[in-house]
C-alpha cells in the first residue's frame, strides 16, 4: 500500500497548525530581537491568524446552533488583543489553545486504542473450500455453512464451529484472556482470534456484521459515545457557565475601563478542562474494559455500576461451572474396588440420554475403563434410573429402590445411607447394583468454580454489603455450595419470578443491585436490577447487545473487574472536575489580584487540560483483580 503524499499527511495531522503557529511566534521573536519590530508584529499577527482561524470558524458554527462555547471566548479575546495592538497575547492565546486541542485529539485517539485494536484484529481475507478447491476470498464474502480453513498464525475470519483438526487459539481480542485455548471438533471459534499452533477446518456460522467481534466493536463504539449523567449535568452547567463568563468580563470591562482585563477574564474563564474531564475518563475506562473482555454499555451504566452495594449471583453457570462432573465413586462391598464400580456404572449409562450419564461415561473413558460403545439392552426407568443388560450381566444404576425392584431380595440399606449422606453434601448420588449385588455409589455435581470463594470475599472487601446466591436448586445443594464459597446469603428453590421479586425487594430497601447470570434464563432479574451482568457473553450475541455489562470470558472474577473499573473511572471523573474548577477559581482570583496575564492564564489553563488528560489515561493501566 502506497503512503499518501507528505502534504496530505500534514493536512490530516492535528499538530500541523499549532506547529506552524509556534514556528511563526519563534520567527517573530527573532525579528524583534534584531530590532525589526514592525515585521515582528506582522509575523505575530500571522501566527494568531494561522492558529485562530479554525477556532473562529468553530465559534461561528456553534453560534449558528445557539451555543456559546470555549471557541467563542478565545476568538473574542484574540480579536480584542489585536484591536488593542497586543499581537503577542493574541498569538499566544490562539497557539496555546491550538496546542491544547492537538493534545486532546491525540489523547482521545490513545484512549480509544482498545477500539482501534479490535478493528485492526478483524481479518481481511479468508481461505475457503469452493467446488473442492481452496480459494482465498474477502472475509465478508464468506457464505454461511461454507468450509473455512485456518492455519497456524492465521486470523479466524468468521464465527464458526470446528469440525476437523486441532489448534491452540489466542482469544484475547474477544475474551481478554491471554492464554491460548485448545480447540477441537465441536468447539466454537470467533472472528479476529489467532491460531498460535495447529490448524482447523471450521463451518462458517456468522459472518461480517453478525460476528461476535463486529458486535463488540459496535457495542464499544456506542458505549464510548453514550453520556453519563454527570457528563450531561456538566454540559448543562457549561451552557450557563460560558455566557456567565462573557457577562462577567463585559461588566468588568465597563466598570474598570480596562479592556485587557476583560479579555484576560474571557481567556481565564475557558472551561476547557471541565468540558474534557468526563468524556476522556469515560472513553479511557470503557476502552480499558473492552481490552479486558468487559463490555460496559455506556457512561450511565458505568456510573451506576460504581454505586453497586448488593450483588446477586445465579448459582448454575455462575458460581458453579454449569456442567456436572463425577465427584465420588464409593464401593460398599468388600472385594469391589473403585474402578469396578465406575466401569459397571458406565456400561449401563452409555445407553442413557440423561444429562447425568455423560460425566460418568466420560470419566470411565478417560481412565481407560470403557472403550467404544458396548452393545446391549438399555431400559430407562423414568424418575428412577436405568437397567441395562450388557456383556452378559444386568446392571441397575439410579435410586436404591431401582436395584431392589430389578433384583428382588437385594439389601440396599448401605446404598440408601450413602446416597442420603452424599445428597446432604449437594451431590446427586446413584446406586450401582450388578446381578443383585450392591457394588457402590457414584455421585455427580455441578462443581464450584475455583475462583468463586475469592470473588465473594473480594466483593465484601470492596464495599459490597450483601452478596446473594439465587438458585432454583433444592436447599441442601445450595447450602453445600454456600459452605464452600463463604459469606453468602442463600435463596434456593426459586422460580424466575421469585428471583425477580428478590431483586425488587433489595432495590426497595435502598440497595444498588447488580444481578449476575447467563443473560437468558435469568432475563427478568437481569432486566430489573440496576446493573445486569451477563457472563460468558462471547457465545451469546444477545447478551453482547442487551446486557448492561457483558463479560466475554466465562469467568466470575471479571465481575469484580467490572465493578472495580467502574469505581476507578468515576473516581477519576470526580478528580478531574475538582482539578478543572480549582484551576479556574485560582486563575480568576489571580487576575483580580493582579499578576496573571492573558498568555500566562492560557498556559496554566492548557496545563490543567493536560493534567486532566494524563489523570484519565491512568485508567488505561487499570489492573484487574486477577492480575494484582
Amino acid at each position: 500500500m502506497t503512503r499518501p503524499p507528505l502534504w496530505r499527511r500534514l493536512e490530516g495531522s492535528p499538530w500541523t497548525i499549532p506547529a506552524l503557529a509556534a514556528l511563526l511566534v519563534v520567527v517573530s521573536w527573532t525579528l524583534g530581537w534584531s530590532g525589526r519590530d514592525g515585521a515582528a508584529d506582522l509575523v505575530m499577527l500571522a501566527a494568531a491568524v494561522v492558529a485562530g482561524h479554525r477556532i473562529a470558524l468553530s465559534a461561528v458554527r456553534a453560534l449558528l446552533n445557539r451555543v456559546v462555547g470555549i471557541d467563542l471566548l478565545v476568538t473574542v479575546a484574540a480579536v480584542g488583543a489585536v484591536l488593542v495592538d497586543n499581537y503577542w497575547e493574541a498569538a499566544a492565546v490562539t497557539t496555546l489553545f491550538a496546542i491544547g486541542g492537538a493534545l486532546e485529539a491525540m489523547t482521545l485517539a490513545r484512549t480509544r486504542s482498545a477500539l482501534s485494536e479490535l478493528v485492526d484484529s478483524a481479518p481481511d481475507m479468508a481461505m475457503v473450500v469452493r467446488e473442492g478447491v481452496e480459494t482465498e476470498v474477502p472475509a465478508h464474502e464468506v457464505r454461511p455453512d461454507e468450509v473455512v480453513i485456518i492455519k497456524a498464525g492465521g486470523i479466524v475470519p468468521v464465527d464458526g464451529e470446528v469440525f476437523g483438526g486441532r489448534a491452540a487459539v489466542n482469544e484475547a481480542s474477544i475474551t481478554g484472556e491471554s492464554i491460548p485455548v485448545e480447540k477441537t471438533e465441536g468447539d466454537p471459534v470467533y472472528a479476529g482470534t489467532v491460531l498460535t499452533g495447529g490448524h482447523v477446518r471450521a463451518r462458517a456460522v456468522s459472518i461480517g456484521a453478525e460476528t461476535t467481534l463486529a458486535r463488540i466493536i459496535r457495542r464499544v463504539e456506542d458505549a464510548q459515545d453514550a453520556k453519563a449523567r454527570t457528563q450531561t449535568f456538566m454540559e448543562r452547567f457549561s451552557r450557563w457557565y460560558t455566557p456567565g463568563i462573557v457577562l462577567m468580563a463585559l461588566v468588568t470591562g465597563l466598570v474598570t475601563r480596562n479592556v485587557e482585563l476583560a479579555l484576560t477574564l474571557l481567556v481565564i474563564g475557558c472551561p476547557g478542562a471541565l468540558v474534557i474531564s468526563i468524556p476522556v475518563a469515560l472513553v479511557a475506562g470503557i476502552g480499558r474494559g473492552a481490552r479486558s473482555g468487559v463490555l460496559i454499555k455506556g457512561g450511565e451504566h458505568l456510573e451506576r455500576a460504581a454505586t453497586v452495594d448488593a450483588v446477586a449471583l445465579d448459582k448454575t453457570g455462575t458460581l458453579t461451572a454449569g456442567a456436572p462432573e463425577l465427584t465420588d465413586v464409593v464401593p460398599v462391598t468388600p472385594g469391589v474396588d473403585r474402578e469396578e464400580v465406575l466401569r459397571a456404572a458406565a456400561l449401563a449409562e452409555v445407553g442413557s440420554e440423561h444429562p447425568l450419564a455423560e460425566p460418568i461415561v466420560r470419566r470411565a473413558r478417560q481412565e481407560g475403563l470403557l472403550v467404544g460403545s458396548p452393545e446391549g439392552d438399555f431400559r430407562p426407568v423414568v424418575g428412577h434410573g436405568i437397567v441395562a443388560r450388557v456383556e452378559g450381566r444386568t446392571i441397575a444404576v439410579g435410586k436404591p429402590e431401582l436395584g431392589e425392584q430389578a433384583f428382588p431380595g437385594t439389601d440396599a440399606t448401605a446404598l440408601r445411607e450413602l446416597v442420603d449422606e452424599l445428597g446432604s453434601r449437594g451431590r446427586t448420588a446413584m446406586a450401582v447394583v450388578r446381578d443383585g449385588e450392591p457394588l457402590g455409589v457414584v455421585a455427580v455435581a455441578d462443581t464450584l468454580r475455583p475462583e468463586s470463594a475469592d470473588v465473594v470475599e473480594q466483593l465484601h472487601r470492596s464495599g459490597v454489603k450483601r452478596v446473594l446466591m439465587l438458585t432454583g436448586d433444592r436447599e441442601s445443594v445450595a447450602r453445600a455450595v454456600a459452605a464452600e464459597v463463604g459469606d453468602l446469603e442463600v435463596h434456593a428453590g426459586l422460580l424466575p419470578e421469585d428471583k425477580l421479586a428478590i431483586i425488587e425487594r433489595l432495590r426497595a430497601e435502598g440497595h444498588r443491585v447488580a444481578m449476575v447470570g447467563d443473560g437468558v434464563n435469568d432475563a427478568p432479574a437481569l432486566a430489573s436490577a440496576d446493573i445486569g451482568i451477563a457472563m460468558g457473553a462471547a457465545g451469546s450475541g444477545l447478551a453482547v447487545e442487551t446486557a448492561d455489562v457483558a463479560l466475554m470470558a466465562d469467568r466470575i472474577d471479571r465481575v469484580g473487574d467490572a465493578l472495580g473499573l467502574a469505581r476507578s473511572t468515576v473516581r477519576v471523573m470526580h478528580q478531574n472536575i475538582v482539578i478543572a474548577l480549582v484551576t479556574v477559581a485560582l486563575l480568576l482570583a489571580g487576575v483580580f489580584a493582579g499578576g496573571v496575564t492573558m498568555s500566562l492564564g492560557m498556559l496554566v489553563h492548557e496545563a490543567s487540560v493536560l493534567v486532566v488528560i494524563v489523570n484519565a489515561m491512568r485508567l488505561l493501566r487499570h489492573e484487574p483483580w486477577g492480575h494484582r
